[in-house]
C-alpha cells in the first residue's frame, strides 16, 4: 500500500491491530474506551473466568506489544487495565471531550420533576434498580416522571417491570433516539445506575446540559461526581440508595439547582473539546512522525 501515515490514533482495539498489521512502522496510539469483556460478563453473555473472557483480555498485552502508546478515558480504567499488561506505568488517561456548542442549558420550571436515562437497555446498565427505585418513590409520594431514552434486549423486560412495579404511567420509553442532548436540558435529574462504566460519557453530556447527576460509584463515574458537590453517588444495585438520592433532588429544588451549576462547571472545565484536543496534541508530538503537517 503506497498511502502513509504520520501517525496512527485508533479508538478501537480491532482497529488498531489491523492498522498496525498494514503500517508496521508507523506510531500507533490506542485509546481503550471499555471493557468490553465486563459488560458481556454483566449482561450474562460470557462467563467470568471462561475461555471468552480469558481471550478478550489477553488482547490488551496484545494491544500494548502493537502500541506505542496505550491511552484510557478515566484513571479508574487505566487501573482495570493494569493487572493485564507489562507496564502499567505507560498507560495515558485523557477524557472524552465534548462539544460545548451542542449542549444550550435551558431555564425552565417543571411542576413535576422530570428523570431522564440515556443509555442502551442492557443489563449492566442498571435501569432495573431505577425502576426498583422510582416505585419506591411512587410508595414515598413523590411525583416525578421517568424518561428512558435509548433500546436494547432488555426493552421487553424492563417495560414488563414498569408494569408489575405499579409505575408504567410514571414512564416513557422513547427508544433509540438520534440526538437526545436537543432534548435534555428540558429535564431536571439525570441518573444511571451503571454496574460497570469505563467512564460515562452520558454524565458529561447530562452536566453540560445543566441537570443534577444520580450515578454510581463505579468505573470513571467517580472521577466525573464527588458526592454531594456536582452530584450524588450510591452503590450499583441498591435500589432504596438510589431512592434515597432521587429524593433529596426531588424534594429540594435549591440543591438541585446547586448540584447541576457545580456539574457544569467541571464538565466544561475539564472535558471540553478545545482543552482534549490540546491534550492529544501534546501526546501525538512526543512520536517525531507525528509533528509532521
Amino acid at each position: 500500500m503506497s498511502k502513509t501515515y504520520d501517525l496512527i490514533h485508533s479508538h478501537h482495539p480491532i482497529a488498531g491491530l489491523a492498522m498496525k498489521k498494514v503500517f508496521p512502522n508507523t506510531p500507533l496510539i490506542q485509546t481503550l474506551h471499555s471493557s468490553y469483556e465486563r459488560e458481556l460478563i454483566l449482561n450474562g453473555a460470557i462467563s467470568e473466568g471462561g475461555l471468552e473472557h480469558q481471550f478478550l483480555v489477553s488482547l490488551y498485552r496484545e494491544l500494548e506489544h502493537v502500541s506505542d502508546r496505550l491511552m484510557t478515558v478515566s484513571q479508574a480504567f487505566a487501573e482495570y487495565v493494569a493487572p493485564y499488561i507489562l507496564d502499567p506505568s505507560n498507560i495515558g488517561v485523557i477524557p472524552n471531550g465534548f462539544d460545548e456548542k451542542r449542549f444550550k442549558p435551558v431555564p425552565h420550571d417543571n411542576a413535576v420533576p422530570q428523570l431522564v436515562t440515556v443509555t442502551r437497555l442492557v443489563p449492566a446498565k442498571g435501569i432495573d434498580t431505577l425502576l426498583k427505585a422510582c416505585a419506591e418513590l411512587k410508595n414515598r409520594n413523590h411525583e416525578y416522571v421517568l424518561h428512558i431514552i435509548g433500546d436494547g434486549p432488555s426493552r421487553a423486560d424492563l417495560e414488563n417491570m414498569a408494569k408489575q412495579l405499579g409505575i408504567y404511567n410514571e414512564t416513557i420509553f422513547y427508544g433509540y433516539t438520534l440526538h437526545p442532548e436537543e432534548f435534555m436540558p428540558f429535564f431536571d435529574i439525570f441518573v444511571l445506575p451503571s454496574r460497570a462504566e469505563a467512564f460515562g460519557s452520558v454524565f458529561a453530556e447530562a452536566a453540560l446540559s445543566c441537570l443534577a447527576l444520580v450515578g454510581t460509584n463505579v468505573g470513571g463515574i467517580p472521577e466525573q461526581i464527588e458526592d454531594g458537590v456536582n452530584g450524588l453517588l450510591v452503590s450499583p444495585g441498591d435500589e432504596i440508595a438510589l431512592a434515597d438520592a432521587l429524593e433529596k433532588v426531588i424534594s429540594d429544588p435549591a440543591y438541585r439547582y446547586e448540584l447541576s451549576r457545580s456539574a457544569w462547571d467541571k464538565a466544561k472545565s475539564l472535558y471540553s473539546l478545545t482543552r482534549v484536543a490540546n491534550e492529544l496534541k501534546k501526546t501525538y508530538l512526543q512520536y517525531p512522525s507525528g509533528t509532521k503537517g
